[in-house]
């Protein structure tokens, strides 16, 4: 789901959506005031991100392994019927404690297919952050929570090395058909502990392969988590009717 690199931009296109946070998410609820498009309580929160990111993530030693191309297609490729029910995703949201009043990150968000479930789950009081690399993305998930009405959805630009989520802003996080194409993971990694609670769990689905065909093998990340400061608390394999072959849950050390 990670598309076309376009690293450090801050796209008029993060900005469409402007969704209106009650709170800061920086410890608060997230209960959201509402529905507006470019608001300055957007600009503040994109501006909170930006802060977050890990300037000297340079300095990190960089992993060697083959990733995959992004996708850059069509979006709606990732909106197949029985999806839900061939993912299971409710109990992927189960497992990582996703509940009502939860704040929740879709690193990676692409077209915004979890994004709309996870926020239809955690409900008025919670909150879901869309992320991606792509303003393209970000723009597209920005109309599609307006057109649905979604007012507990807000959006993030991130750049290639660090999805600039507010600090300590979030309960858990997913990465669906992601993390195989990350170029940089232990460090970007290392950044996205910023942004996690105590007790945040970090999901990644994907299917095993070299990394350069939009798979990796479940035990290359774990172990490169382990590198980035998490330990594996959950490996699942019922997303298998999905065409993924594993899920595994991540806490930090």
């Amino acid at each position: 789901m990670l598309l076309s690199m376009f690293a450090l931009i801050r796209s008029p296109h993060a900005m469409l959506c402007g969704f209106v946070l009650g709170l800061m998410l920086l410890g608060g609820t997230g209960v959201m005031a509402g529905v507006q498009v470019g608001t300055e309580t957007q600009r503040v929160l994109d501006e909170a991100a930006v802060g977050t990111s890990n300037t000297d993530s340079g300095q990190e030693t960089r992993t060697q392994r083959p990733t995959s191309t992004p996708y850059s297609g069509d979006l709606s490729i990732f909106e197949y019927p029985d999806r839900d029910k061939k993912l299971q995703i409710d109990r992927v949201m189960d497992l990582l404690g996703i509940v009502p009043g939860k704040n929740v990150a879709d690193i990676g968000a692409g077209s915004g297919w979890f994004t709309l479930r996870a926020s239809r789950r955690v409900g008025p009081t919670g909150v879901v952050i869309a992320e991606d690399i792509n303003p393209l993305a970000v723009e597209y998930i920005g109309k599609r929570a307006l057109k649905e009405n979604l007012t507990n959805v807000r959006t993030v630009l991130g750049s290639s090395d660090d999805p600039r989520l507010p600090s300590g802003s979030v309960d858990a996080v997913l990465m669906l058909k992601v993390y195989h194409e990350i170029a940089h993971p232990v460090p970007t990694m290392k950044v996205l502990q910023q942004a996690l609670r105590p007790g945040a769990k970090v999901g990644i689905i994907d299917r095993n392969g070299n990394g350069a065909d939009h798979g990796l093998n479940h035990d290359v990340v774990v172990k490169e988590m382990g590198e980035a400061g998490y330990k594996l608390v959950g490996t699942y394999d019922f997303t298998k009717a999905d065409g993924q072959d594993y899920f595994l849950i991540f806490q930090a050390r």
